[in-house]
């Protein structure tokens, strides 16, 4: 017992004056309490409660999840019982010791490093504090006793992260450890080195969750990152953060290729990770910028460098690593010069319609000639090559018609109770101010078993009266949520944004024009109950009156969402995503997201999911309706952007798609007819020309060709019906108040024969000029309540 001594004679400072029966208040804690159930656990948890602590239990092995997901103030660990087998057992093995498993588990966990952790009722105290337990009481002490070496635990001094090589709570280094280790890499020869890459990882949700819950959230995530490196390993070994919170990355020793397949799928797991951070579940979106060790100036400017990178990964949060270019924010460069493309790309863009003519007939009907000089006859093979793709394309649409009558209908029942659901509705307020309110307000009458919410992912230059409209109604209906997106330019970066503050199981995504069915989401949710992994619905246009271009389109949607669509389901095995009224298991769009980059962002994350395994489905009963250009300037624009879309998707994914291992033979066969043949058929049609053209220069003029060659004539015939086929099963499957707009039809009988065909083929080729020129730009068309414009 400690008694009293005499005060030294040197003079002190005053001390505080401390109450007889000791302080004021006691320190306390969440305390993490693992032990099997039963009685010893119940009487030690009255214990700790009685002393103004707040428990929360763990069975031994399960421990890391709940020190991971949400750490703990300390961990008090219950021994085992005292007729239990322990290390004075002869019986049993040196380490049975189940304490000791529960120091293992705590401290490998980055997250349990540093915890405070106390076992009460050890059989071998000297073990279990040799393993990593900070102190061990015999479970016959007092309460009081137990109390005040916790106490004595949280109230303890912790060392500066700083000055420590790795931070113990998270098993990172310190941003001045971390520049130490990247300059002693940086100093190993180039030619030893083998390359290497160094990473900094943002956060797009850090501002919000700092805002939320306070500084603190800073280390959680980090500490949740890094947890996700450690787990996948491969090509990273050391982590650190910097002064802002921002994961660094040191991936020594690998290729630039090696290190962004890396990084990516480092992004796409976290994407696809619910969190506990500060007791709250979140979605974490990281923005990667990095850049190679041998463009890395020194260790100082080089995690600036890829900072600088990861804030243009911010902009897009669409979880592609962004390696640093001269041209990003912070960096030293000069004004880029003016090449020859960039002079040439304007003037060759707008003589592109006879470039492609000059390209498909001008050239070919020259090469035939040339080729016939000297003794080839490709004008004449080129002839049945010709017929031959007519035929076959007029095949595969009827084809797809049949099909389409035996399409696979929605599950009668939910194979699971309704879950939460999302809504995310994209806009461009400039665009779509005269439709969002009208919108908005259809989605709010929806009908859904469970709880949904409509979530207005938007993006605006500057402020418009219809926000006020909008905040309007969301104080008036909660289920409503504003998400106005800083700094987007794209459809795509409003949906990320929003992909992580949905609360639903499921997401629907439409744009801003849309009017689903009532039941959408209960119908979409019959589906992905039942195995699937998104649905497509059938897009409807509501504005056929408003013109000749929107009666046109309303007709060609309904061969495309009641026809094509379920037919090429049912025969090639896989569905597509339309962009909207397109419903996702939140999980997988998480993972997925959306690039901006791509002009037909819906059909690349289409690709992308495809290549993971998720199941499509296409239901044509599952209804939204929405707005048609009414403008011919307006239906070029849009059709322009689609084709060349698909012709950025076809580069990107259909050589991948053709070797992986993930599709069957079928499903390849028709992602080459829906990629490639798709961009060659264009260009073949053309040769239509080229090959009169020789045929009538070989025979001395157009008098003196046999232009009833019967397979000339049937090839024509069957080219020409494959349109009215098409309106014919159009007709039959259509929703009830299009296929009573009889006349419609027969316009689009008339005109999608000859003149559609023709115009698309037109826009298609065009679009391939386009894009070998660089000229990627998206032309927005404002949408008004009579004159509207779609927008995908």
């Amino acid at each position: 017992m400690l008694t009293s001594h005499p005060a030294p004679t040197a003079p002190h400072p005053p001390e505080p004056a401390v109450p007889p029966h000791g302080p004021t208040h006691r320190t306390t804690g969440h305390l993490l309490l693992v032990g099997a159930p039963g009685p010893r656990r119940d009487r030690l948890t009255a214990t700790l409660t009685t002393t103004g602590h707040t428990v929360r239990h763990a069975a031994p092995g399960d421990v890391a999840d709940h020190v991971g997901q949400a750490p703990p103030d300390a961990v008090v660990a219950l021994g085992p019982a005292p007729d239990g087998a322990g290390p004075d057992d002869p019986a049993a093995p040196p380490d049975a010791c189940p304490a000791l498993d529960v120091v293992r588990e705590i401290r490998t966990v980055p997250a349990g490093r540093a915890l405070p952790l106390i076992v009460v009722g050890a059989a071998d105290v000297a073990a279990v504090l040799r393993h990593g337990a900070d102190d061990c009481v015999p479970e016959a002490s007092a309460p009081a006793e137990l109390a005040a070496r916790i106490e004595a635990k949280l109230r303890r001094v912790p060392v500066p992260v700083e000055n420590l090589l790795l931070d113990p709570r998270t098993g990172l280094y310190s941003h001045r450890h971390f520049r130490a280790e990247l300059d002693r890499e940086l100093r190993r020869p180039e030619g030893g080195r083998g390359g290497g890459a160094l990473a900094v990882v943002a956060v797009a949700e850090m501002a919000a969750l700092e805002a939320r819950l306070g500084p603190r959230v800073r280390r959680e995530v980090a500490e949740r990152l890094a947890g996700v490196a450690e787990r996948l390993g491969g090509a990273c070994d050391r982590f650190g953060w910097d002064e802002d919170g921002q994961l660094l990355m040191l991936l020594p020793g690998v290729g630039e290729d090696a290190a962004r397949r890396a990084l990516e799928r480092f992004a796409t797991t976290v994407a696809g990770t619910r969190f506990v951070v500060a007791d709250e579940h979140v979605r974490l979106t990281p923005a990667i910028g990095w850049l190679p060790l041998a463009a890395c100036p020194d260790a100082d400017r080089g995690p600036r460098l890829a900072a600088d990178a990861a804030t243009e990964g911010l902009r897009h949060r669409d979880l592609r690593p962004v390696r640093h270019a001269a041209w990003m924010r912070g960096a030293e460069h000069r004004r880029p010069r003016r090449t020859l493309g960039s002079l040439l790309r304007p003037p060759l863009s707008a003589l592109s319609p006879a470039l492609s003519l000059l390209l498909g007939v001008g050239v070919p009907y020259v090469l035939y000639r040339q080729t016939h000089a000297l003794g080839w006859e490709l004008g004449s093979a080129m002839y049945w090559v010709v017929v031959a793709g007519l035929v076959l394309s007029a095949l595969l649409i009827v084809v797809e018609c049949l099909f389409s009558l035996d399409a696979d209908e929605r599950p009668e029942k939910p194979g699971a109770p309704y879950p939460p659901a999302s809504a995310v509705i994209a806009a461009y307020l400039p665009n779509e101010a005269a439709t969002l309110v009208e919108t908005v307000e259809s989605f709010l009458r929806l009908e859904y078993p469970g709880e949904l919410e409509i979530v207005l992912a938007y993006n605006t230059p500057h402020p418009l009266p219809v926000e006020d409209t909008l905040r309007e109604i969301a104080r008036r209906d909660p289920r409503l949520v504003l998400l106005p997106v800083a700094g987007s330019t794209s459809k795509a970066q409003n949906v990320n944004a929003a992909v992580t503050r949905v609360r639903g199981e499921f997401v629907g995504i439409f744009d801003a024009d849309h009017h689903p069915a009532p039941t959408a989401f209960r119908d979409a949710w019959h589906w992905l109950s039942n195995g699937y992994d998104v649905v497509q619905g059938h897009c409807v246009i509501r504005n056929g009156d408003s013109s000749r271009i929107a009666r046109l389109i309303a007709v060609e949607f309904e061969a495309i969402y009641a026809v094509s669509h379920p037919g090429r389901t049912r025969l090639y095995g896989f569905g597509l995503f339309g962009g909207s009224n397109g419903f996702w298991r939140t999980d997988l769009l998480a993972r997925t997201r959306m690039h901006g980059s791509m002009l037909t962002e819906d059909i690349d994350s289409t690709l992308r999911a495809l290549g993971e395994g998720a199941r499509f489905a296409v239901d044509r009963t599952l209804i939204s309706r929405e707005l048609a250009p009414t403008t011919p300037t307006a239906l070029w624009n849009q059709r322009t952007r689609w084709a060349q879309g698909w012709l950025q998707v076809t580069l990107a994914h259909l050589w991948r798609a053709l070797r992986s291992p993930v599709f069957t033979v079928r499903q390849k066969l028709g992602l080459f007819v829906l990629l490639g043949w798709r961009e060659v058929q264009p260009w073949l049609t053309l040769q239509i020309l080229p090959v009169l053209l020789y045929a009538c220069w070989r025979a001395g003029g157009p008098t003196h060709l046999d232009w009833a060659v019967p397979v000339g004539v049937l090839a024509t015939l069957l080219t020409l019906s494959a349109g009215p086929v098409q309106a014919l099963f159009a007709r039959r499957l259509a929703v009830p108040e299009i296929r009573r707009r009889t006349p419609w039809f027969w316009f689009y009988f008339a005109v999608s024969t000859v003149l559609y065909s023709h115009f698309k083929n037109i826009v298609a080729r065009q679009s391939h000029l386009k894009e070998a020129l660089g000229d990627r730009q998206w032309r927005v068309t404002p949408r008004a309540a009579a004159q509207a414009v779609a927008r995908r």
